[in-house]
């Protein structure tokens, strides 16, 4: 603990900057994280399958209940579908309620991620412009600071320039490697979203006779 103290006052005022950045990136990674694994993400084959179950029963009021056990973009956006079936829209109808609340869904899932990358990328520049900083006043001390305590000011200034560009990388790399986890993520639910809704809305217009509406 003592090291890790002395390694932070040593790199001087970026080591702050790069802290404020790696807080932000850790939020924003717990955040979405934790949206992405436990809430929006669905077993999209029991899902479908008990969907697929209910549509060919022609039991609607049993599928928009199941949907409505879970919160998650596939649950509203078959949602939506269902409803515009069961208030007699037509196949037009029941495409843009499903469109409209993939409009309003998809969002959710996307956002904040996007910062990650962007903040990973700040990070290392506040760990460059510690280095310049740190030679900076590492070229002042040969200048202008007596031979006596020259060596002293020139440890300062490097330990500013190498303190600040490590810290910085150590912040940029994890942040980088959570922006691909969580995109990958992003990614997979978005492609079952869109695999799961076009099969629901075939479903639906295929056997529209079964529903009493």
């Amino acid at each position: 603990m003592q090291k890790m103290i002395e390694f932070f006052t040593a790199g001087s005022w970026p080591m702050v900057l790069i802290l404020c950045v790696a807080v932000f990136a850790v939020a924003i990674f717990i955040e979405r994280f934790l949206v992405l694994y436990f809430k929006v993400g669905i077993d999209k084959d029991k899902f479908m399958a008990h969907v697929s179950r209910a549509i060919l029963a022609g039991d609607l009021n049993s599928a928009v209940n199941y949907c409505n056990e879970s919160r998650g973009p596939l649950n509203s956006i078959v949602k939506a579908g269902i409803v515009a079936v069961m208030n007699k829209g037509s196949n037009e109808e029941v495409q843009t309620s499903m469109d409209v609340a993939a409009l309003r869904e998809i969002p959710y899932v996307e956002k904040r991620t996007p910062w990650l990358p962007l903040l990973g990328n700040v990070a290392t520049l506040i760990g460059l412009l510690s280095t310049i900083w740190g030679l900076i006043q590492a070229f002042d001390a040969v200048a202008t600071v007596e031979a006596s305590v020259k060596a002293v000011y020139l440890a300062q200034a490097i330990a500013v320039a190498m303190n600040g560009t490590a810290f910085g990388l150590m912040v940029a790399i994890p942040a980088l490697l959570a922006s691909a986890l969580l995109s990958a993520k992003t990614q997979d639910i978005l492609d079952d979203v869109h695999e799961l809704s076009v099969s629901t809305l075939n479903l639906i217009v295929q056997n529209r006779e079964k529903f009493k509406v």
